[in-house]
């Protein structure tokens, strides 16, 4: 992280997405085109190149792919810090593409709230989702300039969900006390272990109605196109019923959209990953060995079998 040091360092990768698509164009037009078609694809690799030689303009393109903690933002914070220190606000772009089913309330609001950074600094900022940005996840996406959502992909979930199960009634058929001790009326309100009083779960209802209204606001801020009383029931839209919600702008794959940039702009996606430690290392070579020993050794058990069963046939007598 940015201001204290991490047990494990991470490794930034920074890709030129044009040069690596131009090079597949030109391997491929090699093996199955003319002399004359793959002149004319130069000249418009060279026409594309003058044109974004002109234009000037840069795409950042990040990715985040959330689990319930949303632990992808440390590495997402270290990204946006670099476009941060890197590009030039008002003019280039950044382009998140999104993936979360949401999770919990403070991982998500860090998550938001690093977006949040580029669009304070005057960034141009398009979330791209292919599949879901739901709870959390569509808190990060309302943040952006412009979203964008593949057909069928799953938006909104504008809602907070708690649940806790509680074994009260199993420890007392087994004769078994749970003591807990507080300071402060509320400072438990519902437990797993304890007899949970009528108070304490009208303050936790009371505490997720607060934290709805802070989701509800957070949205209604970032995104005022939205009706968000009419969308805030917790429930979730696929694409053409998003956009007919306004939860998106429009509907488009995300190769779709990247593509599409790559005459007029220069893009470059950025990817961080931490460095594996020793033991992890081994065991990715462990798992590595394990997936092509496995097969083989099942091959071979299979043709033996085949091998028994034609002996088999080979020796029975039919008339038996």
């Amino acid at each position: 992280m940015l201001f204290h040091l991490p047990k494990l360092p991470a490794e930034l990768h920074v890709s030129h997405l044009n040069a690596r698509v131009n090079e597949q164009r030109k391997k491929i037009a090699q093996t199955t085109a003319s002399k004359f078609e793959l002149l004319q694809l130069t000249q418009q690799l060279a026409k594309e190149s003058r044109s974004r030689k002109k234009n000037n303009q840069k795409v950042f393109v990040l990715d985040f792919k959330g689990d319930i903690q949303a632990s992808a933002v440390e590495q997402l914070r270290e990204e946006i810090t670099l476009v941060l220190a890197t590009a030039k606000a008002g003019k280039d772009r950044v382009v998140v593409r999104l993936e979360s089913p949401g999770g919990m309330v403070h991982g998500y609001g860090l998550a938001a709230a690093q977006l949040v950074r580029l669009r304070d600094a005057g960034f141009h900022v398009t979330i791209v989702v292919d599949k879901v940005a739901a709870s959390g996840g569509y808190m990060m996406a309302c943040i952006a300039s412009e979203i964008i959502s593949a057909p069928f992909a799953i938006l909104g979930s504008i809602g907070v969900v708690a649940q806790v199960p509680n074994f009260n009634r199993l420890l007392k058929q087994h004769n078994v006390d749970f003591e807990l001790y507080t300071a402060g009326e509320y400072k438990r309100t519902v437990t797993m272990f304890g007899e949970n009083t009528p108070e304490g779960k009208a303050k936790f209802e009371e505490e997720l109605q607060q934290t709805h209204a802070l989701f509800k606001h957070f949205v209604e801020k970032y995104r005022p196109q939205l009706n968000v009383e009419k969308v805030a029931t917790g429930e979730h839209w696929y694409g053409q019923d998003a956009l007919d919600l306004n939860l998106v702008d429009k509907l488009q794959t995300s190769d779709e959209y990247i593509l599409g940039l790559l005459p007029q702009h220069d893009v470059y996606v950025i990817s961080t990953r931490k460095r594996p430690t020793l033991g992890e290392k081994l065991g990715l070579q462990a798992a590595q060995l394990a997936d092509h020993l496995i097969p083989t050794v099942m091959n071979k058990f299979v043709e033996s079998l085949s091998k028994a069963n034609s002996n088999l046939v080979q020796v029975r007598d039919p008339k038996l």
